[in-house]
C-alpha cells in the first residue's frame, strides 16, 4: 500500500524512493507487440500512459510520463526452458475433452440446422438502432451514461515529466475533486479532459497532503453550461459490504474506462507515508480493477451517486515494474473527502480531527490495540476518562490491529461526532465515548 504521494520515476539520476506500510498488502507496462497500432504523437499529454509501470504496494494509482530511452538491443532467445514439462497425459486429457465439446457442438448444431426440414433462419429481426442503444436507467451501462460527463482525465506537469490522473466534478461552476498525491509537485496549473475529448485548463485551488485530497477549478470560459456537469453525491456511511460499485478513470491512460465490482470491506485503515508526508483514512475497500491513471477517479454506488475517491491498490508484487491489481482497491470515503474539500474551497486549508492523544508506535500485541503514549490535558481523550497506558481496542465497533489504526478511524469522523471507545486498562476492560475535535494546524 502506498500514500498518497505520486509514484515517479525519475528521467535521470537516483530513482524514487518508496515506503511501503509493513506487513500488508499496498498499489506493466502495456505491451508493444503490434505495431501496427496507431500510437499517439509524440507531443500528446496523454501518450505517455501506454508506456508507463504499474503500480506498486507502495505508489498510488497515478500515471507519470517518463522520458523516452533508446531500445535496447534485441538479445538471443533462451534456451528452452529446464523447469517441468507439461505431461502427455495432460495434453491428452485437454485434446479429449476439446474433441468431446466439439463434437456436442457438431451434433447440436446438426440437430437445429436438420429441425424444420432443412431450412432454419437463425435469430430474429436485426433491431433497430435506438432499441439497440436503450439501456435501463439502473442498468450499468444506463448508469455509466448518466455519470461519465461528470469524469475527467487530469494531466499536470511535474519535475519529471507528466502527471495523470483522474477527478470529477463536484460543481457547476468547475470545481474538481482529486487526489493530493495526482498534483503533487506541479506548478498549480493543470489540463482536463471530459468524456467528449474536450480539453480545459484548470487551477489547483488547494489540496490536503494528509488527507490526499486536492481540488482543482476548470476555466469554463468557453465552455457550454452542459459540459460542466456536476456528480451526485452518496453517503458514504450507508454503504455496506456486497454492494455493487462502479469506478471510472484513465488507468494507464485509457480515458473513460469503466470498471464493475462490490464493496469487500468497510472502515480498512490504510496508512501510507511516501514522500514523507503520512496519510490516514479508513477506506471503502472493493474488488472493482483499479490501476495507475485512476487516482482520484470516482467510485459510484448502483444508483449513480460517488461514494468514494479511488486511490491506492493491494498487490502481491515487490516493485513497481510487475504490480498489477489483484482485486483489492481502496477508495477514500466521499463523506471524509467532500467534508475536507469544503473546507479547501472555503478557507484554503482543511481541518483534521483528532482525540488529544499520541500513541506508542512501538507497541505491538498479537491481540491489536493502540497504546496511548501522552493524553493530552484538557483533550476529548482525557476528558472521556482516557489516561497514559490505555490501550484502546476498538472504535465505534471497528477493531484496531495496529496502533496507527486508531488515527485512521478517528479521521472518519468529523470534528464534533462523538465516538465510542473500548480499551483496556491493565487486565480490565473498560468503555468511553470521545467527543472529537479539530486540531489546531
Amino acid at each position: 500500500m502506498t500514500d498518497g504521494s505520486a509514484w515517479r520515476q525519475p528521467g535521470s539520476g537516483a530513482p524514487a524512493s518508496n515506503t511501503g506500510w509493513g506487513a500488508r498488502p499496498a498499489w506493466a507496462a502495456p505491451s508493444s507487440t503490434q505495431p501496427t497500432t496507431p500510437q499517439p504523437a509524440a507531443n500528446s499529454w496523454w501518450s505517455d500512459a501506454l508506456a508507463d509501470p504499474w503500480r506498486d504496494p507502495d505508489a498510488p494509482v497515478v500515471v507519470v510520463k517518463q522520458p523516452a530511452d533508446e531500445a535496447p538491443a534485441l538479445e538471443k532467445p533462451p534456451p528452452p526452458s529446464s523447469g517441468p514439462r507439461v505431461g502427455i497425459g495432460l495434453v491428452l486429457v485437454v485434446s479429449i475433452v476439446t474433441a468431446l465439446l466439439a463434437g456436442a457442438l457438431g451434433g447440436t448444431l446438426g440437430y437445429v440446422f436438420a429441425g424444420g426440414g432443412g431450412s432454419t433462419t437463425l435469430g430474429g429481426s436485426p433491431l433497430g438502432n435506438a432499441e439497440a442503444n436503450n439501456r435501463a436507467p439502473d442498468s450499468v451501462a444506463g448508469l455509466v451514461k448518466k455519470v461519465l460527463p461528470s469524469v475527467v482525465t487530469i494531466s499536470v506537469r511535474v519535475s519529471n515529466g507528466t502527471s495523470l490522473g483522474s477527478g470529477f466534478v463536484v460543481s457547476a461552476d468547475g470545481h474538481v475533486i482529486t487526489n493530493n498525491h495526482v498534483v503533487e509537485g506541479s506548478s498549480g496549473s493543470a489540463t482536463v479532459r471530459f468524456s467528449d475529448a474536450t480539453v480545459a485548463s484548470a487551477t489547483v485551488v488547494g489540496s490536503d497532503p494528509e488527507s490526499d485530497i486536492a481540488v482543482l477549478k476548470i476555466d469554463t470560459n468557453g465552455l457550454p453550461d452542459s459540459e460542466v456537469v456536476p456528480v451526485q453525491f452518496g453517503n458514504s456511511d450507508a454503504v455496506q459490504v456486497g454492494d455493487p460499485v462502479v469506478a471510472i478513470g484513465a488507468p494507464l491512460g485509457l480515458t473513460s474506462t469503466v470498471t464493475y465490482g462490490v464493496v469487500s470491506y468497510l472502515d480498512r485503515p490504510i496508512r501510507t507515508s511516501e514522500g514523507g508526508t503520512a496519510r490516514y483514512y479508513a477506506a471503502i475497500q472493493t474488488d472493482a480493477a483499479v490501476n495507475q491513471g485512476n487516482s482520484g477517479g470516482p467510485l459510484f454506488d448502483a444508483a449513480g451517486r460517488v461514494i468514494g475517491i479511488n486511490s491506492v491498490i493491494g498487490t502481491l508484487a515487490e516493485d513497481q515494474s510487475s504490480a498489477g491489481n489483484v482485486g483489492l482497491a481502496f477508495a477514500i470515503p466521499i463523506n471524509h473527502a467532500r467534508r475536507i474539500a469544503t473546507d479547501i474551497i472555503n478557507t484554503g486549508k482543511a481541518r483534521r480531527t483528532v482525540m488529544g492523544v499520541q500513541v506508542d508506535t512501538t507497541y505491538q500485541n498479537p491481540a491489536g490495540g493502540a497504546r496511548l503514549a501522552t493524553v493530552e490535558a484538557g483533550g476529548p481523550a482525557e476528558a472521556a476518562g482516557l489516561k497514559t497506558g490505555d490501550v484502546v481496542l476498538s472504535v465505534n465497533g471497528k477493531p484496531i490491529e495496529e496502533s496507527w489504526d486508531l488515527t485512521a478511524l478517528v479521521r472518519r469522523y468529523a470534528p464534533g461526532d462523538t465516538v465510542d471507545m473500548q480499551y483496556l486498562r491493565g487486565a480490565a476492560k473498560a468503555k468511553a465515548s470521545v467527543t472529537l475535535v479539530a486540531d489546531a494546524k
